[in-house]
């Protein structure tokens, strides 16, 4: 009765995905992850923008390699936030608010423990990290600058992710959106400002990245203090000792989603390392063929993130004949964004990589990237239905084997054959990365149509 009563309570913090009209709350709960991860996208690239406009091809070299470096280093937060939302989400279907105060506090402790240890570490790695990735020459002091700034930043970068999971996990995706538009107006302010009149380069858009970041997971965690009484999370320091057995579910699901984070972006900077011996140019085109899968990718991922958790709570109440619903649904929408992302790509390439840079010779060259991003745009659509089903159902032996065989296997292997054994060069490595896309969408659908989700 305590749990019921609870539940009760808690409707305001809570959200019911479990009954209604499944294409209706797919797309109210989607809508506003849509648009701030429209906004994420753009606070990822403005850096480049900005950067590409005042300083040119070496910056933006700068960029591209200290954003591949800073994105390998958010998979324990990628994955281990996306292990606490399905977590939560599940909870919330079973009616049982005990298990997810242990899972919030559990996360909080366990995440931000995690990123002071990776800042450390990487900080004292910094010179052989920018060695290892094959750092340019004349970028070289760029990227030393913009990838220090985010090492030392990266706790308020994990402390957003664990925001957002409960909250997502809850059913609430309205205020994720409000704090990315915070970090997102942030960002570009002080870009403008930093880069663009006092001169402080790749330090300057680094430092706008990080100040965002802190500004949005103040006022989250400010939002949640405020509505603790709303969702049973006291916010004392005993809440935040971990639990042993939620510990234990969260590293159970969170290690295999760290390392299919961890995978495709460690392939992303194998590939971009390989890139980078072509010279400053091609380093600057792989900047702008990850900013557009990166906005493609994050797009697609509103989809995903409330297709997911729309299952966890399905699969928790057991209403197994929504979930193929949920899925194709989710499926449906992220094919409709590949399209009209393809389709201005296609007609006006030109328009969009002059909007990263003003050097005629990066946007002339960069024409060469527009068919494996669009292989790519696609990919993004059919993953949708892979991790809708697959994290909503935390099934952590599906993400293993979709980290090796799509995060290094595939992504890497394709990228070494087309790239190097057939001497396509950076095309090939584009390419290779783009078709290993579309692995999830195999492993995911054999799962699907094996009906173990159900269990």
């Amino acid at each position: 009765m305590s749990d019921s009563r609870s539940v009760n309570k808690n409707e305001s913090m809570i959200r019911d995905l479990t009954q209604g009209n499944v294409l209706r709350q797919l797309l109210v709960f989607a809508a506003p992850l849509f648009v701030s991860n429209v906004l994420q996208s753009i606070y990822n690239i403005v850096d480049m923008i900005v950067i590409g406009k005042v300083i040119g091809g070496s910056g933006m070299s700068a960029v591209s390699t200290g954003g591949n470096i800073l994105s390998l280093l958010m998979f324990l937060a990628m994955g281990f936030s996306s292990a606490g939302q399905i977590l939560i989400a599940k909870f919330v279907g079973l009616h049982n608010p005990t298990k997810i105060k242990k899972a919030i506090g559990s996360m909080f402790t366990l995440l931000l423990s995690m990123a002071v240890i990776m800042s450390v570490v990487c900080y004292l790695l910094r010179v052989r990290i920018l060695g290892w990735v094959n750092t340019p020459p004349e970028a070289y002091q760029y990227t030393m600058d913009y990838t220090v700034i985010c090492i030392a930043g990266l706790i308020f970068i994990y402390g957003y992710n664990i925001v957002s999971a409960i909250l997502r996990g809850m059913g609430d995706s309205k205020r994720p959106f409000y704090f990315v538009a915070i970090a997102t107006v942030v960002n570009i302010v002080l870009d403008i400002v930093m880069v663009g009149y006092l001169n402080m380069a790749a330090m300057g858009a680094a430092l706008a990245t990080v100040i965002g970041q802190a500004v949005s997971f103040f006022f989250s965690i400010v939002y949640l203090y405020r509505k603790k009484e709303t969702f049973g999370f006291d916010f004392k320091l005993r809440s935040f000792i971990p639990d042993r057995e939620m510990s234990k579910a969260i590293f159970a699901l969170g290690i295999p989603m760290s390392l299919q984070s961890a995978a495709i972006h460690i392939s992303l900077t194998v590939v971009a390392a390989w890139v980078n011996t072509f010279g400053v140019i091609s380093s600057a085109i792989a900047g702008v063929y990850s900013k557009l899968g990166a906005v493609m990718g994050t797009m697609s991922n509103s989809t995903t993130t409330a297709a997911a958790s729309m299952v966890g709570q399905n699969l928790g109440a057991k209403k197994y004949k929504r979930v193929p619903k949920i899925l194709l649904c989710a499926i449906c929408i992220s094919a409709i964004m590949s399209t009209v992302c393809a389709l201005l790509l296609f007609f006006f390439p030109e328009r969009i990589f002059l909007m990263f840079t003003d050097d005629m010779a990066v946007v002339t060259a960069a024409s060469i990237i527009v068919i494996p991003s669009i292989i790519n745009f696609f990919g993004c659509a059919t993953r949708t239905f892979a991790f809708g089903i697959i994290n909503g159902s935390g099934n952590a032996k599906l993400n293993l084997a979709i980290a090796l065989f799509d995060g290094m296997i595939s992504r890497i292997g394709l990228a070494y054959l087309l790239g190097f054994a057939l001497g396509w060069g950076p095309f090939g490595f584009w390419m290779g990365d783009a078709l290993a896309g579309y692995v999830p969408l195999l492993i995911g659908g054999i799962y699907f149509l094996s009906g173990k989700w159900k269990k």
